[in-house]
């Protein structure tokens, strides 16, 4: 069982046989970003007016890596092997989601002032299908994002699922979230088109 898990793990990983070169991105860009645009809409997750769930797929990190070689104008393997090894991490396994966690104030220093009240705020961000216990991330697993003074505005979150949730959320049950910390605590039920697209991610 963990052999098959660690081998669709693999093959869920972008290769450098899946990407356009530089020259094919540059005409498809237009159709490829609108394709992407699209499919994100309905894997963002506000959780309040400041707070918000980005959860990356294959498709947003080949989107991510297709992008910076365009940027950088890489085109040889081990350049693109150095992106894939950058963004490969944050395409779930199976068993988890992988978000972009973003705390969002347009005011700097509103945001300076949160960022300072909201230490720790990655770790109590949860999902909870109906029925089973709340589950709270793995944050930050690439490097620490937070000081004694301030947490950072953008952390990388991993949600580990069990069977039983998957099994529940592919039967059409309901997937809250929220968040838990003393200066900043809301809960939600995800809408459905949201928990549609993420229960794709699960196998």
């Amino acid at each position: 069982m963990i052999e098959t898990d660690i081998e669709e793990s693999a093959m869920n990983k972008l290769k450098r046989e899946d990407l356009y070169s530089l020259e094919k991105y540059a005409s498809v860009r237009p159709e490829f970003r609108n394709k992407v645009m699209d499919h994100k809409a309905n894997r963002r997750l506000a959780i309040g007016p400041h707070a918000t769930l980005y959860f990356e797929d294959r498709l947003t990190m080949q989107y991510q890596v297709q992008e910076m070689l365009r940027l950088e104008r890489i085109y040889e393997a081990e350049g693109i092997q150095q992106e894939l090894d950058v963004y490969n991490p944050l395409i779930p396994d199976g068993n988890n989601w992988k978000a972009t966690f973003m705390v969002e104030y347009e005011d700097v220093e509103e945001r300076r002032a949160a960022l300072a009240r909201l230490i720790g705020v990655e770790k109590t961000v949860w999902v909870q299908v109906d029925g089973c216990s709340k589950v709270y991330p793995v944050a930050n697993e690439d490097m620490d994002r937070e000081t004694e003074d301030k947490t950072a505005a953008v952390h990388f979150l991993r949600f580990e699922l069990t069977p039983e949730m998957i099994s529940s959320l592919k039967q059409g049950a309901i997937l809250r979230a929220g968040i838990d910390h003393p200066e900043y605590r809301w809960a939600l039920e995800v809408p459905p088109q949201i928990s549609d697209s993420l229960a794709g991610d699960l196998s």
